[in-house]
């Protein structure tokens, strides 16, 4: 087992060597953690190797949550299912990845602006497992090698940013040796409390995507008053934990991007762009400490055909990511909106993980019913969880002809009113016309009457 504890979002990884002791065969492997963990527990992947040698290929298997009546301690279950039954006697490995999020604590819980960020992390040298393991050994990875303690559970040793437990031998099912590593983490919490996500299909070829975020430092708050000059004299000292850019992964050939808040438009961004994606680096209005929060809106554009697709019955689907485009983020809670053209009918979405999902009604400019909006709600996300998903519906043409038959309309009226409004100006001008004929009449005839009497 590997522990990272390089960033804020904890990441295991599990080589399993399951043999089946039992006399039948079995297709399930359970995989059970405690409840401190669970709670925490943002995603669990289980990959097994195909074939040999040079031409090998890794198998994803299911993964789902289970219940058992009589777990111990209040234990939570996952079974795996394997691609092929494990017969008696004979064995496989299965490599398994699963984050967590929030299981850090700081402590000190508040610190200074020119101080360290230190933190506590619990976990246990053996793998909490429903089967007899024959051997383990865990191997803990830290940012620095600066380590204040840590739990000694012989045989261990710690060797630079790496600290070993075991290897352990022959020990029973539900084993658990409770460790606390307290250590230096300076990499910025940055925690997504709410993200909202909305994702408009026009009827005219564009894709708008407006994102809002409410994004807090979930690090150790920061204590006392904060010095500029020497924030920007020393950045490496004076705040080291601190958050002072994000980093948002985009779609490629996105146009029209914006970054703002409150106060409006915020300069202080940088886009790249290329053939195969695009990446919008941000700057909060300040830098962002422990404890502190910041509020701000994302949008741009998306060329439609890129994303729209349709089916062999006549049905439109949208192909999008899920998920929060900014680097090492948690999200708390994100809401996807899906907002479908007027008129579009039986919309269902199909998502990888599971969701939340109900329909709501919007209503924009030239609408006459309202377009259908599918939303799908979330909660403890990590970058693992951008993948694609996909929107399914029947989107009838009476509706599109209905919306260019109110847009013509509107184009109609709106000339009309224009041209009633231009009236008076139009017999000022006629008026003006006729005045000046008059007057230039009056000229003439002046004229004649002088030559007369010089004659």
């Amino acid at each position: 087992m590997q522990i990272d504890l390089s960033s804020h979002i904890v990441k295991v990884y599990l080589t399993l060597k399951v043999e089946n002791a039992g006399s039948t065969p079995t297709s399930e492997v359970l995989l059970s953690f405690p409840p401190t963990q669970a709670d925490h527990l943002a995603t669990v992947e289980a990959l097994v190797t195909k074939g040999k040698r040079k031409k090998t290929t890794l198998v994803r298997l299911d993964v789902k949550p289970t219940e058992l009546p009589d777990a111990p301690n209040d234990a939570k279950y996952f079974t795996i299912y394997l691609a092929n039954p494990l017969k008696s006697g004979e064995s496989t490995t299965i490599e398994i990845l699963y984050l967590l999020t929030h299981s850090q604590e700081p402590f000190p819980a508040e610190i200074a602006q020119s101080e360290s960020q230190l933190v506590y992390y619990r976990d246990s040298a053996l793998i909490l497992s429903p089967y007899h393991i024959k051997q383990q050994t865990t191997f803990i990875k830290t940012p620095s090698t600066k380590v204040e303690s840590f739990t000694r559970v012989e045989p261990s040793n710690r060797a630079g940013t790496e600290i070993k437990y075991g290897p352990y031998e022959d020990h029973p099912p539900y084993s658990f040796s409770p460790i606390l590593i307290h250590f230096e983490n300076n990499s910025p919490f940055a925690v997504v409390e709410e993200l909202v996500r909305e994702v408009e299909i026009s009827h005219w070829g564009n894709l708008q995507v407006t994102e809002q975020y409410t994004l807090v430092h979930a690090g150790a708050r920061h204590k006392g008053v904060f010095s500029r000059v020497d924030y920007q004299s020393r950045p490496t000292l004076n705040g080291a934990s601190s958050l002072r850019y994000l980093l948002a992964r985009l779609p490629p050939r996105v146009h029209s991007v914006y970054y703002r808040d409150e106060i409006g438009n915020i300069s202080s961004s940088h886009l790249r762009t290329d053939s195969r994606k695009s990446e919008l680096e941000i700057e909060p209005r300040y830098p962002l400490f422990g404890g502190w929060k910041a509020t701000f809106v994302i949008g741009y554009g998306l060329p439609l055909q890129d994303f729209l697709f349709e089916t062999s019955d006549d049905r439109r689907y949208l192909n999008f990511t899920f998920g929060c485009p900014l680097l090492e983020t948690v999200v708390d809670k994100l809401t996807v909106k899906v907002v479908l053209p007027e008129g579009s009918k039986d919309p269902s979405a199909v998502v990888p993980f599971p969701v939340e999902q109900h329909l709501e009604t919007k209503y924009s400019y030239l609408d006459v019913v309202g377009r259908t909006v599918v939303v799908m709600e979330k909660k403890n996300l990590v970058p693992a969880h951008n993948s694609h998903f996909q929107v399914i519906c029947l989107l009838h043409l009476q509706a599109n002809l209905h919306a260019c038959g109110a847009f013509d309309v509107g184009v109609r009226v709106l000339l009309v009113f224009r041209g009633l409004c231009s009236l008076p100006a139009h017999r000022s001008f006629h008026t003006q016309v006729k005045h000046r004929s008059i007057r230039n009449k009056k000229i003439a005839n002046s004229s004649k009457l002088s030559l007369f009497r010089l004659q």
